[in-house]
């Protein structure tokens, strides 16, 4: 069974970089076909997907989120990180890793909070 775990700091300042970290167990982040989510939701908003990375390393992003968002990888970890620069109140948001065969939402991590606050 593919776990999925996120941390990172719960708490960033206004024009910071929020960095997240995704650690997968059960399976290896190189498997064929799989790729390596980031989501978020903001209180009183639906799921907006952030990107992804696959199982080869290739890196997709939201348009809307693509000149601050940054995927990477460690695969000697098994993990996977989402860097967000400049980041407003607006990032303020409950934000999950997940994963599954060409983007499928199959496994899911339990999410972490994250404020953007002074």
């Amino acid at each position: 069974q593919v776990q999925l775990q996120e941390s990172g700091p719960g708490l960033v300042k206004p024009s910071q970089t929020l960095s997240l970290t995704c650690t997968v167990s059960g399976a290896s982040i190189t498997i064929d076909y799989y790729y390596w989510s980031w989501s978020r939701q903001a209180p009183g908003k639906g799921l907006e997907w952030i990107g992804y990375i696959t199982y080869s390393g290739t890196t997709k992003y939201n348009p809307s989120l693509k000149m601050r968002t940054s995927i990477s990888r460690d695969t000697s970890k098994n993990q996977f990180t989402l860097r967000l620069n400049s980041v407003t109140p607006e990032d303020t948001a409950q934000y999950y890793c997940a994963t599954g065969v060409a983007g499928a939402g199959d496994h899911w991590g339990q999410g972490t909070q994250v404020t953007v606050s002074s």
